[in-house]
């Protein structure tokens, strides 16, 4: 099947500074018609799992984006995945002021679901709420880090951010803070955010399904849904039974193997999926050991038998089209006998090789996670080490992927899936590569320095400057072992029109669905 563009139709959107940062694929969605779904006017989605939260400022968490990002609540500025370039949204326009301060012109007239007016204090108030909030919002660590941030309104459509150094892509990082009323509470996070969206929540009965309603107050397009029903179910095959028997219109996470035909919707996403180990706990503070479990996964293999060949082998965090990427970088040689002598050679020094590693998987990760971790173990059995698997529900798994981490683990290694929506590389080294990084457990003095001058850098020296750091890290920290960059697959019943895209995976816009004519 072709991929063709998908990006929310919009009336009287004004030109803004646009700011490109990587390729992808995209299209246009469209307005009303009858069909499918329930009455014709519900769209029936079925989804791995049941997300773990609606709240917006952990809306970067996939589970929680695909349902709540350009649904319930809005960013400033949005992405486009085909272009890479920044659009207007919430903000109409922005621009650089001083070097270390932005401005932005919000769009007039906006309501939030609930009534109340969107403006510059309740931009301000999500900012600050998210990036500087002591309750532990995913994004803070996700797209901040440590950073501090001043969002102070001007007026009722003007809103200033300043950081502590210059930021060349500050609004980018924006696009990723999901707007809510000033009355929102600053202290806690809230089970049923209100927002600015085309849609707000009708009704979540915990475990069962969750229902979207229309937003009545919604500045943009009217959707063609009126509703937009969720429900979810771990089995894939189970998901796309649901498409063949019409009990949903579109299922996410699907394997080659869960459907076939029309129904089976292939896309290009932006997901890389690695094993990152723990480098606090012996035996996994030896580089040796870490590198042993580079030799040791044959990657070739798991894209080849698992993933049926819809994915490419990885070499880095992040897939061709990101700001960084590098395309000389060749994937780690699977070299079981390499990996033996690096483990035997250790051993010899005194480490421990033969204390237990936890391994740690998400059910529902992707298809066939499963097996793939089965796998995992056993490369790393066959080399000497002390495996055993441990999958856990999304809300366990999380205490493992980002910090704070629970404290005295042992060593784990566990299988995590990133995928970089933003387009820059930044958004993936700070987090995964910083020694103190949200999803990352250690690094070194030489890398922090590497990073930080790249996410100063602009234009061709940002992209030579965050390649060199792919280049760098498996040889000099090896906290990572890279396995491959993901292929997608939708199931569509024949009721539904709807082109996913690379975003898909962290925001499905209802938006850009439509009945099938």
């Amino acid at each position: 099947m072709n991929f063709r563009p998908s990006l929310r139709s919009r009336c009287g959107l004004a030109s803004a500074a646009l700011m490109a940062v990587s390729l992808t694929l995209s299209a246009c969605g469209v307005a009303n018609s009858d069909s499918a779904g329930d009455a014709g006017d519900t769209v029936r989605i079925v989804l791995p799992q049941e997300p773990p939260t609606l709240e917006p400022c952990d809306a970067n968490l996939t589970s929680t984006g695909v349902v709540v990002r350009s649904n319930i609540t809005e960013p400033l500025v949005e992405r486009d995945p085909a272009s890479g370039e920044l659009q207007p949204l919430l903000a109409t326009e922005w621009k650089q002021t001083e070097p270390t301060t932005w401005t932005f012109t919000l769009r007039d007239g906006v309501k939030f679901s609930d009534g109340s007016a969107f403006d510059a204090e309740a931009a301000a108030h999500s900012i600050d709420r998210a990036v500087n909030g002591t309750f532990g919002c995913n994004v803070e660590g996700y797209v901040f880090g440590d950073d501090a941030i001043e969002a102070k309104a001007v007026d009722a459509t003007h809103l200033e951010v300043t950081t502590v150094e210059p930021d060349p892509i500050l609004p980018l990082r924006l696009s990723f803070i999901e707007v809510v009323p000033a009355s929102t509470s600053d202290t806690a996070k809230v089970r049923e955010p209100i927002g600015t969206g085309p849609y707000k929540i009708e009704d979540w009965q915990n475990g069962t399904k969750l229902t979207l309603a229309v937003n009545d107050t919604y500045w943009g397009e009217a959707p063609a849904y009126k509703k937009a029903e969720y429900q979810w179910r771990e089995e894939g095959s189970v998901r796309a039974a649901m498409i063949t028997n019409n009990e949903a219109d579109i299922a996410t996470g699907l394997a080659p193997e869960d459907i076939s035909g029309d129904a089976a919707v292939r896309y290009p996403n932006n997901e890389t999926t690695a094993l990152r180990s723990t480098g606090t706990y012996a035996p996994l503070d030896d580089i040796r050991v870490r590198q042993a479990i580079n030799y040791a996964i044959d990657r070739e293999s798991i894209v080849d038998s698992l993933f049926d060949g819809y994915a490419d082998v990885a070499s880095q965090l992040v897939p061709e089209g990101v700001v960084g990427h590098n395309p000389d970088l060749e994937a780690w040689p699977y070299d079981p006998e390499k990996a033996k002598a690096l483990i035997a050679e250790a051993k010899a020094d005194g480490v421990p090789t033969d204390t237990k590693i936890r391994l740690i998987s998400r059910n529902g990760l992707f298809p066939k996670v499963g097996e793939t971790v089965e796998v995992v173990q056993k490369a790393l059995d066959d080399i000497g080490l002390n495996v055993s698997i441990e999958m856990m529900d999304t809300a366990a798994s999380i205490e493992y992927q980002s910090r704070p981490f629970p404290k005295n683990t042992g060593p784990y290694i566990i299988l995590v899936q990133h995928g970089n929506q933003a387009g820059d590389a930044q958004f993936s080294v700070d987090q995964y590569m910083l020694s103190d990084g949200a999803q990352s457990t250690f690094g070194t003095a030489e890398l922090d320095a590497e990073i930080k001058a790249a996410d100063k850098a602009e234009g061709e020296d940002r992209q030579t400057a965050f390649a060199e750091i792919f280049a760098d890290e498996p040889e000099k920290v090896s906290q990572f072992a890279y396995i491959a960059h993901m292929t997608g697959i939708i199931g569509e019943s024949d009721n539904v029109e709807y082109e996913p895209n690379s975003a898909t995976g962290d925001e499905m816009r209802v938006t850009e669905m439509k009945p099938a004519k």
